[in-house]
C-alpha cells in the first residue's frame, strides 16, 4: 500500500499583519510656513518705502556734489608709497613730511563712468521704492555700499539700508512681525508652546512592555499545516 503525497500547500499567515513603523527622523525638522503672505514679505510698508526714497535722495545728493568736484575740472589726488631698501623714495615720489608722496591728477573724463554707474543705481533705488520691490532696493543699496571707491563712506548709508530691509524681510517672514519688538514677542510665545508641548510628552512614554503587550494581542500564530509527508522506507 503506498501513500501519495497531498500537492496542495497552505499558505502560513504572516504573525503580524500591521506594517512595521517608520522610524522617526531625529534631526528632521517639520516644514515651516511662512507667518506673512508672498506679498508683504517681498513688498515695501510705508515705513520701508520711505527709507529707500531717502536713500534714493543721498544717491542723487551725492551726484550734485560730484559734478562740480569731478567733471567740471581736473581732480589732483595725493598717493603715498613705501620707502625702498635703501631708504630712497620710488621713481616719481618725494619725501613730503617724511612720507614718499605725489600727486596724480586726474582728467574729468575719468570719472564719468562714476557718475553714470551712481545715477543709475539712485535711480534703481528710487523705481524699485516707488513699485515697492523689496529685492530690487536691497540688491541696488548693496551695489552702491559696496562701491566704496567710487562713494567712499557714504556707501555706509547704503548698506545700512540693505541689511535693514533684509532683516525686516527675515521676521516677518518667520514671525509675521516685521519688528524688533514684536518679532521678540512672537518668538517668546512660540518658545513657551514647544517647551509646553515637550512637558506633554514626557509625562505620557511610551515603554517598550506596553508596545510588546499591545503587539502581542494583535500576533496570530500559524496554522497547521495540511500536508502529508510519508515515513521514509529503507531500500537494501
Amino acid at each position: 500500500m503506498t501513500f501519495a503525497p497531498s500537492c496542495s500547500l497552505d499558505l502560513v499567515p504572516d504573525n503580524d499583519s500591521s506594517p512595521a513603523d517608520p522610524k522617526p527622523r531625529r534631526f528632521m525638522r517639520p516644514a515651516q510656513t511662512s507667518s506673512a503672505t508672498r506679498q508683504a514679505v517681498m513688498g515695501l510698508d510705508n515705513l520701508e518705502r520711505k527709507f529707500s526714497f531717502a536713500g534714493a535722495g543721498v544717491a542723487l545728493l551725492f551726484v550734485l556734489f560730484y559734478i562740480p568736484e569731478r567733471l567740471l575740472k581736473n581732480t589732483s589726488i595725493a598717493v603715498t608709497a613705501k620707502k625702498l631698501a635703501s631708504g630712497k623714495c620710488p621713481a616719481g615720489y618725494a619725501f613730503v613730511k617724511s612720507v614718499c608722496s605725489k600727486t596724480n591728477i586726474y582728467h574729468p573724463s575719468y570719472w564719468i563712468l562714476s557718475f553714470c554707474f551712481i545715477v543709475v543705481m539712485g535711480l534703481a533705488v528710487a523705481a524699485f521704492a516707488y513699485f515697492r520691490k523689496r529685492a530690487g532696493v536691497i540688491v541696488a543699496s548693496f551695489m552702491m555700499g559696496l562701491a566704496s571707491g567710487i562713494v567712499g563712506s557714504t556707501g555706509v548709508v547704503f548698506l545700512a539700508l540693505g541689511a535693514w530691509l533684509s532683516v525686516r524681510a527675515f521676521r516677518l517672514n518667520k514671525y509675521g512681525d516685521a519688528t524688533f519688538r514684536g518679532s521678540n514677542i512672537k518668538a517668546r510665545e512660540r518658545a513657551q508652546e514647544r517647551r509646553a508641548n515637550r512637558g506633554t510628552k514626557t509625562r505620557n512614554p511610551k515603554t517598550k512592555g506596553a508596545k510588546a503587550a499591545s503587539s502581542g494581542s494583535v500576533t496570530r500564530t500559524p496554522a497547521p499545516s495540511k500536508r502529508y509527508t510519508p515515513k521514509k522506507t529503507n531500500r537494501r
